[in-house]
C-alpha cells in the first residue's frame, strides 16, 4: 500500500507492517482503513492509499446486516422481540404463500427463502425498505422456510427491518440512532445526513487481471439461479452494485442489508461497546445474548452461493473464517471485501474497510486473513 498514515500503540506495530504490506491488487489504488478496539481501547488506527483518510466516510454494503443484527439482539435481550414468535404473529400480511410457521429466528439465520421477487428490484425501489417488504410479503419463497438457508444479500434488512417496526412501532434505523449511533458518537450512519456525503469517498470498481477476468467470463452467473435473484441480477436493467453502494437515494433511505455508511472507527468503536463496553460503560450485550447471536443456526452448502458457509442470528460466527478467533467471535463482512467483528475472549473488536472491490472477496477480502492474524498475536501478547 501507498505511505501508511494513523497510529498504533506498543506492541501493536507488526500489524502496521502487515497492512503497510497489502499488495497493488488488493486495495492500494483505492484506499483501505484499519481500526482496532482492544479491551476499550482503540490501539490501531490506520489509513492509506489513494483518497482515503481516517474520517473518510465509505459504503460498507452489509455491514449493515451486522449492524441490524445487534440491535435486533438488543432487543431480544430485552423482552421485546421473541426469536421463535412468527413473522406473521407481528405482521400477518407475511403468511402468504405458506410463510406463516417462519419465524424471526429463520429469518435471522437466512433460512426464510426470501430472497427476492419475480422480475426482482430496481435500484431505486431498494432504497426503500418498506416497499420492499411490502412486495415480499405477498410473494412466495423460494425455497421451503427452514429446509435449508441462502444468503439473502437484499432482503435480509427489508425482513428483518419490517419484524421490527411491527413490534415495537420504531424502525431499526430509530434504535440505532438513539441507542448507539448518538450515545457513543460512532462514525457509521444508518441514514447518511445530506451535509456528510462530502466525506464520502466513492465505492471503486473491480479490476481484474486478464487472468482473474477470463475466469469471469467462463463462470456466469446463470439468469435463472437463486443467486441472479438474490443479487438483482433478474431486476431490468440488474441492480449495479458500484451504482447502489454510491448512491444518494440508497446513502438517506439506509436499507438495512447494505446502506450503511462509516468508518472502520466507526464499526471498530461499535463492536467494541455491543460486546467488550466501552468508555467505562459494560458491554451491552450480556454473555448469554452473545451466545445464542454467536452459535451456529445454519450451515452447510448455502442454497444461494453454493458455497460452504454458516449463520448466527444475522451475525456470522467468524471462528468458521478466522481460526485465530473464539467460537463467539461475531460480525459481519460487506462488499467490496470490508470485515468486522467483535470477539469477547480476546477483547477485541475490529474493522476494515476498502473502497475498490476485491476478485471473489466473498466473506471479507483475503487481506482480513493475514490482518487477523496478526491483530489476534498482539493482543495475545499484551495479555
Amino acid at each position: 500500500m501507498n505511505e501508511v498514515h494513523g497510529t498504533v500503540e506498543p506492541g501493536f506495530e507488526p500489524v502496521r507492517e502487515v497492512f503497510a504490506g497489502i499488495a497493488a491488487d488488493e486495495a492500494r489504488d483505492g484506499g483501505a482503513q484499519l481500526a482496532v478496539h482492544h479491551r476499550g481501547r482503540l490501539v490501531v488506527d490506520l489509513w492509506g492509499g489513494d483518497g482515503v483518510d481516517g474520517d473518510s466516510l465509505l459504503a460498507l454494503y452489509s455491514s449493515a446486516k451486522g449492524v441490524t443484527s445487534l440491535v435486533v439482539a438488543l432487543l431480544v435481550q430485552e423482552g421485546v422481540l421473541d426469536l421463535d414468535r412468527t413473522v406473521a404473529s407481528w405482521w400477518p400480511e407475511y403468511a402468504a404463500e405458506g410463510k406463516g410457521g417462519t419465524t424471526l429466528r429463520g429469518l435471522l439465520a437466512h433460512r426464510s427463502g426470501s430472497i427476492g421477487v419475480d422480475g426482482g428490484f430496481t435500484l431505486e425501489e431498494l432504497a426503500d425498505d418498506r416497499g420492499v417488504a411490502a412486495r415480499l410479503a405477498v410473494h412466495r419463497p423460494y425455497w421451503e422456510p427452514d429446509s435449508g438457508h441462502g444468503y439473502h444479500g437484499l432482503t435480509f434488512g427489508a425482513l428483518v427491518g419490517e419484524v421490527v417496526l411491527r413490534a415495537t412501532g420504531r424502525t431499526v434505523q430509530e434504535h440505532y440512532e438513539e441507542r448507539l449511533r448518538a450515545p457513543y458518537g460512532l462514525d457509521y450512519h444508518l441514514g447518511l445526513p445530506e451535509e456528510l456525503e462530502a466525506r464520502f469517498a466513492p465505492a471503486l470498481p473491480l479490476l481484474p487481471t486478464p487472468e482473474q477476468r477470463a475466469f469471469l467470463e467462463a463462470n456466469p452467473i446463470a439468469p435463472d439461479s437463486l443467486m441472479a435473484t438474490a443479487f438483482g441480477l433478474t431486476s431490468e436493467p440488474p441492480v449495479d452494485l458500484l451504482e447502489y453502494g454510491n448512491s444518494r437515494a440508497v446513502h438517506a433511505g439506509s436499507p438495512l442489508s447494505g446502506g450503511g455508511v462509516g468508518t472502520a472507527r466507526g464499526l471498530s468503536r461499535l463492536y467494541a461497546a455491543a460486546v467488550g463496553g466501552l468508555d467505562g460503560r459494560p458491554p451491552l450485550l450480556t454473555a448469554e445474548t452473545l451466545a445464542e447471536s454467536a452459535r451456529i443456526h445454519s450451515k452447510g452448502t448455502d442454497l444461494v452461493t453454493g458455497e460452504e458457509n454458516a449463520f448466527g442470528l444475522g451475525l456470522v460466527p467468524l471462528a468458521t473464517l478466522y481460526p485465530s478467533l473464539s467460537p463467539l467471535a461475531v460480525g459481519h463482512s460487506g462488499a467490496p471485501g470490508t470485515q468486522s467483528f467483535a470477539d469477547p475472549a480476546t477483547g477485541l473488536a475490529y474493522s476494515y474497510t476498502r473502497r475498490r472491490f476485491g476478485f471473489m472477496s466473498g466473506p471479507g477480502a483475503p487481506e482480513n486473513v493475514r490482518l487477523v492474524e496478526a491483530v489476534v498475536a498482539a493482543a495475545r501478547a499484551r495479555g
